[in-house]
């Protein structure tokens, strides 16, 4: 299972430095694009697209920030550590799903088999935090046993 842990990990890492290079990638097409707005003679129509690049730039920099956040959540995951008590870096199965407990990636399918990528601090996670492998717990009106971890 640790070899399953190590190839989770590394799906996560992709994503987020994919991530983080495409938000790079449109926040310097977003200033180039800034810089070669040029001025015509309906100012107004300059201001527009000058404000509204303005707005894109920040909503990518908000974007790059949760990205980053995801790059911390994951450079602190030891993938050679095998967990007894569920936190950051542990592979939970359940009989109704499995949890990697690392970055919000989401779905991930590694080795055939479909995993969630999910941050300690979301609703589930919370849930997860703590628990030892035959613990069960709820979420969303669904009760679920954690029958293995890693």
């Amino acid at each position: 299972m640790l070899q399953l842990k190590k190839a989770l990990f590394s799906a996560c890492d992709h994503y987020v430095n994919d991530r983080i290079s495409t938000i790079e990638e449109a926040m310097r097409n977003a200033q180039s694009a800034a810089n070669n707005e040029t001025k015509s003679s309906a100012g107004d129509k300059y201001e527009t697209g000058r404000a509204m690049m303005h707005l894109e730039k920040e909503k990518l920099a908000g974007q790059l920030t949760e990205a980053a956040k995801m790059r911390k959540a994951l450079d602190l995951i030891d993938v050679e550590k095998t967990d007894t008590v569920v936190g950051l870096g542990s592979l939970v199965r359940t009989e109704k799903a499995s949890y990697y407990i690392s970055a919000s990636v989401g779905k991930l399918e590694v080795e055939g088999e479909v995993f969630f990528a999910i941050s300690p601090v979301s609703p589930i996670g919370q849930q997860l935090l703590d628990k030892v492998e035959g613990d069960s717990f709820t979420f969303a009106g669904r009760s679920q046993r954690i029958t293995a971890l890693c």
